[in-house]
């Protein structure tokens, strides 16, 4: 099975370069975060006419996630126990479902933006609400293959950004989030795409600006931390960068993996 997690920055901008990557990649199943929808505005019909399923949940212009199938759609879940929301807001960031018998979840974390913003200490809490749902799970069910895919908005390591000295101060590596995100490795999920994909210098998210992604300057962000069960069918991990070229590409890259059955 051939499982992928993108970022797509506007599922509706993208829909042609997505569609043709799924049937060029011959992916089984896709994880997709910033759809920038409504669920009504979701482009279901050429997915549709490739044989995939999709569940989607989005509220409006900002955030949206997504999954879509073509070894089954089921079990469908709209956020996790506990999730908090942004203030009033009802955001549209976690979204799972049963698919060929693995369980999936496509999340897209909040930013946090600066390290003097509200949304830091909210992301912060969301990312220690997974972390309680995600190692309830797992006691429920040890041999549960299970993957929580998307935009973690984390680089974990220093050599997950291209230079340190320009993200001194900033979100993305600060202490307290690097240690939410090793609280969810430590709560039984391991990247699986590292150990094929070793840096430094492999990101998944180039900023549209000054250059960044000719010049290489990039971020680690988007993962597939996974359960046990699952990081021991992954056969082969791969961060695919010539997505991130051409014409009105999205900022992130997708991130693939194979299982064995």
């Amino acid at each position: 099975m051939r499982i992928a997690t993108w970022n797509v920055n506007s599922i509706r901008t993208r829909v042609d370069r997505v569609t043709d990557w799924l049937s060029r990649a011959d992916v089984d199943v896709l994880a997709m975060q910033e759809t920038k929808c409504k669920d009504d505005q979701f482009p279901t019909m050429p997915f549709a006419a490739l044989g995939y399923e999709v569940a989607h949940v989005g509220h409006s212009q900002w955030n949206g996630v997504a999954i879509a199938s073509r070894v089954g759609l089921e079990d469908v879940q709209i956020g996790f126990t506990g999730q908090p929301q942004w203030q009033d807001a009802d955001e549209a960031r976690a979204i799972g479902a049963t698919c060929g018998g693995v369980r999936l979840w496509s999340l897209y974390v909040p930013n946090g933006r600066t390290l003097e913003d509200p949304h830091l200490p909210y992301k912060l809490k969301w990312l220690s609400a997974l972390r309680d749902s995600a190692a309830g799970w797992l006691a429920d069910d040890p041999s549960l293959p299970l993957a929580l895919m998307g935009d973690w908005n984390i680089a974990p390591t220093d050599e997950d950004v291209w230079d340190m000295a320009v993200f001194a101060n900033s979100t993305h590596v600060s202490e307290p989030e690097r240690a939410a995100f090793r609280a969810i490795n430590d709560a039984g999920f391991a990247d699986v795409v590292r150990p094929f994909t070793p840096g430094p210098g492999v990101y998944t998210y180039w900023d549209y600006t000054q250059l960044r992604f000719p010049k290489k300057q990039g971020m680690r962000i988007d993962f597939v931390l996974g359960s046990p069960e699952f990081a021991a069918r992954v056969t082969h991990g791969e961060i695919v960068r010539e997505e991130r070229k051409g014409k009105q590409p999205s900022d992130h890259a997708p991130v693939l993996v194979e299982l064995a059955q």
